[in-house]
């Protein structure tokens, strides 16, 4: 397993108590290697602000734990989103507080503002809930995320998935920040939802975004 990806690992485990992604031990990340077909997550029951690259699980698609501490509860989840989906590198898990909230009630997060178009759709869908770390869990998430960049775990939390580490944690954030800012509104009053033509347009403007060829697209 390349250092570097267990020296992401540290940081964005870190990332994930100073960003309010998570609390305590909560949530989990890791990264395909796909050449060496081995998987790094972050360890089970381990404080992120005491993680070492040496600590950090390595364990192969099947779940088999070769090297690190024993990997996180929620190895079958991060073992089936690589299985099902091909295109998928790295993955972020997060008990974030906003994106939480409407994963307790078990309602999908709309096309309140534009960065919604992060998560590959036009809203971000809730899965079933079942025990943590469970099999159960893992098919029935995969099962719901589909072709998505994300989805809400009942009673749970988020999940994010993308084809780098840095990519994947963007995700993360930006869903929280929305889940926030559509909490807030509502607080206040009935948000006013984007439309599908709107929405089409973030989402073809999210293709070239940060491309430096963009501004002549």
């Amino acid at each position: 397993m390349r250092k570097s990806y267990l020296l992401l690992l540290c940081d964005y485990g870190r990332r994930l108590i100073t960003d309010r992604l998570t609390t305590g031990t909560g949530g989990n990340v890791s990264i395909y290697d796909r050449d060496r077909h081995l998987i790094a997550i972050t360890p089970s029951g381990k404080p992120y602000d005491q993680l070492t690259p040496d600590e950090i699980s390595i364990i192969n698609p099947k779940g088999k734990h070769i090297d690190g501490q024993p990997p996180s509860s929620e190895w079958p989840l991060h073992t089936a989103v690589y299985l099902n989906r091909p295109d998928i590198n790295a993955i972020v898990h997060t008990h974030s507080r906003f994106a939480t909230t409407f994963a307790i009630l078990r309602e999908p997060i709309p096309a309140c503002h534009y960065l919604i178009a992060v998560s590959g759709a036009n809203q971000v869908r809730v899965a079933p809930y079942a025990t943590f770390g469970s099999d159960e869990l893992a098919q029935q998430t995969v099962a719901s995320l589909e072709k998505d960049n994300c989805i809400l775990m009942a009673n749970h939390g988020l999940l994010a998935v993308g084809t780098d580490i840095h990519k994947t944690y963007n995700i993360a954030l930006y869903i929280e920040e929305v889940a926030e800012l559509y909490y807030r509104a509502r607080a206040i009053g009935t948000p006013k939802l984007l439309t599908g033509e709107e929405m089409d347009a973030a989402h073809k403007r999210f293709k070239t975004y940060g491309n430096s060829n963009s501004s002549s697209k």
